[in-house]
């Protein structure tokens, strides 16, 4: 498996990461077709079939449901095999997301993250925006707040999971890694990704494959055909796809 350095002074990752959604959570889905959520053994076997694929790159959150407590309990004792990313600010429950981008939320976010997680220490941390994202990095706390859980050693590197061109833009001026919605159909963060990658800041591509409309052969060449993405985050139930998708990469 290919591995390129996320950012200028970050860890090397897969090109093909493991967006870990599927595995907590399947209501409110933007995906085509509905699934079951999956039992602990096959999460235990899905998520170490990843690692020993070379997919060394996790992407969780809050949000994912129970997500960051099944990745915890069936890969922790192989932590220091894969880079692990999650959020802040968005959680789901009782079937609807809410947000909170308060210093205080936001910091318990992360010590609840740490203990699902059963680590010390979180990979990376990205702001899940619910859109709003110049508004939420410029009239909160939330950058701040990452900063010095960052100082503190709580996370090694902070960012932006965004939805628009000029927050992904704006948050190259203090972010490690932003995440951006990247394929075929919609290549409007192409310029933001060039200028990630002359800054060095990492590029995390989300919906690679489009919420599955596009073919993931065609779909992850296009976009790790662009020297500045590090990673394509995919989300399956299938070790047999993401293995296909690590052969075609």
């Amino acid at each position: 498996m290919e591995q390129r350095r996320l950012g200028k002074h970050g860890p090397s990752v897969s090109v093909i990461g493991f967006g870990a959604f599927k595995i907590g959570r399947n209501q409110k889905i933007k995906y085509a077709r509905p699934y079951d959520l999956p039992s602990d053994d096959e999460v235990a076997s899905l998520l170490g079939g990843a690692l020993d694929l070379g997919v060394n790159y996790i992407d969780t959150a809050p949000a994912y449901g129970i997500s960051e407590q099944r990745i915890g309990k069936a890969i922790s004792h192989r932590r220091g095999e894969y880079t692990l990313g999650t959020k802040v600010g968005e959680i789901f429950e009782d079937g609807e997301s809410r947000y909170d981008y308060s210093t205080p939320a936001v910091r318990a976010s992360v010590e609840q993250s740490l203990r699902r997680l059963r680590t010390d220490v979180l990979d990376i941390v990205l702001i899940h925006s619910d859109g709003r994202d110049l508004e939420i990095m410029q009239q909160t706390d939330i950058v701040t707040t990452l900063g010095q859980l960052r100082d503190a050693g709580k996370i090694r590197r902070i960012g932006l999971s965004g939805k628009t061109v000029e927050g992904a833009r704006a948050a190259l001026d203090w972010a490690d890694v932003i995440m951006v919605e990247y394929h075929s159909e919609d290549r409007s963060h192409e310029p933001v990704i060039t200028e990630a990658a002359e800054r060095g800041v990492g590029v995390v591509v989300k919906k690679a494959l489009a919420s599955g409309r596009l073919a993931p052969a065609d779909a992850l060449r296009f976009v790790l055909d662009n020297p500045g993405v590090c990673s394509a985050v995919v989300g399956t139930l299938s070790l047999d796809h993401l293995a296909a998708n690590v052969r075609g990469c």
